[in-house]
């Protein structure tokens, strides 16, 4: 690199240290970015005031408000776009519309633009909270960016055969854990009551209908607890539900509440293009993990060594019956899940990877 350092712009959604996405995607390689030698600053389209409003029923008018106060930031942060080497663009410029910012520092501006995304953003799949940013969403905004960028970075397998439809400099940049300074704890086993538990927000938590039945069913049977970790309280109908509301300050406390961790998801093309954050989470903490059989879940979780995948109802009910009889020692499945992140999906793993994304040469998984 020159003695001159080169400078990031990243445009992202959201204030920093909220969204899981931005959090656990790029803003723990911040420090990492900056021992490389790299300047950056950060420009969100929404700020804090904004968030709490989006994710709120009503609210029309101060929505629109807070969406046109972030195309306004967007428009003058063109102007600056001279002093960067790089835009890095998480998900998309802007909130609504067509990818007018995207074309222009691209086209016009002619920057290097690395495009960022965790989720299958080309297919509709918006809360109903957010109907006012759904009545003017347009969801091919992702296929267009991926054309127009220098460099595309996917978090999975799916993600990325998608975006070589329209790039051939696409990398797989994995959701990672920063395992020695953030979930940086171990699960200790106390051998008392079983706590399965799941975390995840409002908009994730339809997942778990199809459990629901089959924890209700072990209730009748075993004496165990149900934690769940989220921004709103679920309604369902079990005795050992146990709500935990999420907070940033106490989350790994929180989650070392579990013994196993698990993730249900449908076999859909939006699941397909999940990052497996909520097994990740768990096996970085030493949380055994049991998930659906869907997307890169199989590739993060080895069956019946660091967690199980179970597909029917009868699968989840054995594995569940085996762990609530006892019968299965999670220290075994313990180390095996903190081994896996710490090799594969950790930041210290994966630092060399992130920083190529920004090197003249790219990252050797493409």
């Amino acid at each position: 690199m020159s003695s001159k350092s080169q400078r990031i712009l990243f445009l992202v959604p959201y204030p920093l240290g909220i969204a899981p996405s931005q959090r656990f995607r790029f803003e723990q390689y911040f420090d990492k970015l900056t021992e490389a030698g790299f300047e950056f600053d950060v420009k969100p389209f929404l700020d804090e005031r904004a968030m709490i409003y989006l994710y709120e029923p009503g609210n029309f008018f101060r929505k629109v408000w807070k969406v046109k106060l972030g195309l306004l930031k967007r428009f003058l942060q063109l102007f600056s776009l001279g002093k960067y080497d790089y835009v890095f663009i998480h998900r998309e410029a802007a909130a609504i519309g067509p990818p007018v910012f995207e074309w222009l520092i691209t086209k016009v501006f002619r920057k290097k633009v690395i495009f960022d995304f965790d989720d299958a953003i080309w297919l509709k799949n918006t809360s109903t909270t957010n109907s006012v940013i759904t009545l003017f969403k347009r969801y091919r905004n992702a296929n267009d960016t991926c054309k127009w960028a220098w460099r595309v970075s996917c978090g999975n397998d799916y993600l990325s055969d998608h975006a070589r439809q329209f790039n051939p400099n696409v990398f797989v940049n994995p959701t990672t854990i920063d395992t020695e300074h953030h979930h940086n704890q171990v699960k200790q086993f106390s051998g008392e009551k079983i706590t399965i538990g799941w975390t995840g927000t409002h908009s994730t938590i339809k997942y778990l209908d199809a459990l629901i039945p089959t924890l209700k069913k072990l209730e009748g049977e075993f004496d165990f607890r149900f934690v769940v970790i989220a921004d709103r309280k679920p309604d369902f109908d079990l005795k050992g539900l146990q709500f935990v509301p999420w907070n940033k300050q106490t989350e790994i406390d929180d989650l070392l509440k579990m013994d196993v961790g698990v993730m249900p998801l449908e076999n859909d093309k939006w699941a397909n293009g999940k990052c497996g954050f909520k097994a990740l989470q768990y096996m970085a903490l030493g949380i055994p993990a049991m998930v659906s059989p869907v997307g890169v879940n199989t590739k993060i979780v080895d069956h019946e060594m660091n967690g199980w995948i179970c597909d029917t109802p009868d699968e989840w009910e054995q594995t569940l019956r085996s762990i609530l009889e006892k019968k299965t020692d999670l220290k075994d499945f313990s180390a095996a899940a903190r081994t896996k992140i710490e090799g594969h999906y950790s930041v210290k793993s994966n630092t060399s990877n992130f920083l190529h994304l920004f090197a003249l040469r790219g990252p050797e998984n493409g």
